[in-house]
């Protein structure tokens, strides 16, 4: 069975991509009485917040019509940013090198939270360079992932 994600996520792609877009993910979170949904669009020039407001009147009438989410609900609408989630494994494969944060839904060597460089994707296969060991994690067994933004000192 789809989850909400997936099903939100196959109702809504067109949608946005009609509109000029990618359709980076979508989040769903409880809170409180309603449900929030966040999607996050990307676009090769960036996002504006024309994008987000287009976006969200066009999603606003496909949801309200199709109706795919029982309870009351909360819209949002953004960007990835710079600390951007990460969905899927062809996403993960264009952050080869960052530095990533992952949350498991299993914890492995008792540890549910992990950040490392990427080194590399490999089917299902992500690894992370954690203190200079290399770390392997089952895709699946991801819950979320971001990008950890890197600054640098301009001194």
């Amino acid at each position: 069975m789809a989850s909400l994600e997936q099903k939100l996520k196959d109702l809504l792609q067109p949608v946005v991509e009609d509109l000029g877009c990618e359709l980076w993910g979508i989040e769903t979170q409880q809170m409180g009485r309603a449900l929030t949904v966040r999607i996050f669009i990307d676009k090769e020039n960036g996002v504006t917040v024309d994008d987000c407001a287009d976006v969200s009147r066009q999603v606003s009438a496909i949801l309200d019509v199709e109706d795919p989410i029982a309870d009351r609900y909360n819209l949002e609408v953004s960007s990835p940013g710079l600390d951007r989630p990460l969905f899927t494994l062809a996403q993960f494969s264009q952050y080869v090198d960052a530095i990533v944060a992952i949350h498991l839904r299993i914890p492995m060597a008792n540890r549910r939270k992990w950040q490392g460089k990427l080194i590399s994707v490999d089917n299902d296969m992500i690894t992370l360079d954690v203190e200079g060991k290399p770390e392997q994690f089952v895709f699946g067994n991801i819950q979320k992932a971001h990008v950890v933004p890197q600054f640098k000192n301009r001194i």
